[in-house]
């Protein structure tokens, strides 16, 4: 019997993410090569347009700058600021790892909590930073945002997540993925209390993140062209011996199949959001 060779697939979450690093133009302004159209762009440009190329392609913003987006100017204030991970198992080299990543990402966890005011509606926010180990989420992510939501319950606050994420982070093993079930808990108790709950998907969301608490919103929001799903695409091919269909997993066919509500770009999120804030007053989608 012959054996079928079967080609490795394309993976850009193996491949260290879809952007590239920033390059020096003669004048010495820097620029960012856009992997879409395959043009350089000014960093200044792209600044000025939300880290969106003119093509349309987003680029992944760090958790802070999206905050700054997002949230009402200095209507921000952080809580749970003190968690973070440690080494409960003892993985090797996990330790000098995450002391690695505080120091190039500049946080001391893969998500940022806190309550603030968009478009003057107070809600409770987290969003999820991209540079610290593409937002795995460990025990100390888990927990942050269970707080959160618990602290939304008894403040009768809506809550607002940016998810982006690698999936669990196996260094952390079984601590690591029961914050699955944890954080689906304490969002199934802010449905209970009738609140708003808005999930906005960024690329990359996969793994345990999208199977807990990013999928389980009242209404999932998703940005032009980012990943969603759960195993990555080379698993998938490599599993079930067959090619996937073009723009698999991406969140325009997400959308076609019904797994968000809308696609919103980010020059538009915060209006879309301050929109959903009053028209629900807080209270969650019956």
């Amino acid at each position: 019997m012959a054996l079928i060779k079967f080609l490795k697939p394309k993976n850009q979450l193996e491949e260290g993410g879809r952007t590239s690093a920033p390059v020096q133009r003669d004048d010495g302004e820097p620029e960012k090569n856009c992997p879409n159209c395959h043009k350089d762009i000014p960093i200044s440009r792209l600044w000025a347009n939300d880290l969106v190329c003119p093509c349309g392609y987003h680029f992944r913003v760090k958790a802070r700058q999206r905050i700054q987006m997002i949230a009402d100017k200095d209507s921000f204030c952080e809580m749970y600021s003190g968690v973070k991970s440690e080494n409960p198992l003892n993985f090797p080299g996990y330790k000098n790892k995450i002391k690695t990543v505080r120091k190039a990402s500049g946080e001391e966890e893969a998500v940022i909590c806190g309550i603030a005011a968009i478009g003057r509606k107070k809600c409770c926010l987290f969003v999820m930073e991209p540079y610290f180990m593409m937002g795995s989420m460990g025990s100390a992510v888990g927990e942050k945002i269970t707080a959160l939501f618990e602290y939304a319950v008894k403040q009768r606050l809506p809550v607002i997540g940016f998810a982006v994420s690698g999936g669990a982070r196996m260094q952390e093993g079984l601590l690591s993925l029961m914050q699955m079930a944890k954080t689906s808990a304490a969002v199934k108790r802010h449905s209970d209390a009738g609140l708003l709950y808005i999930s906005v998907l960024t690329d990359p969301t996969t793994g345990g993140v999208s199977a807990s608490f990013a999928m389980e919103a009242d209404i999932i929001l998703a940005e032009p062209g980012a990943t969603v799903g759960f195993a990555g695409a080379r698993v998938i091919e490599q599993t079930t011996r067959k090619s996937l269909p073009k723009g698999f997993q991406k969140s325009e066919f997400v959308l076609e199949h019904g797994f968000v509500d809308s696609i919103v770009p980010r020059a538009g999120q915060k209006r879309y959001l301050a929109e959903m804030l009053k028209m629900h007053d807080g209270r969650a989608v019956l």
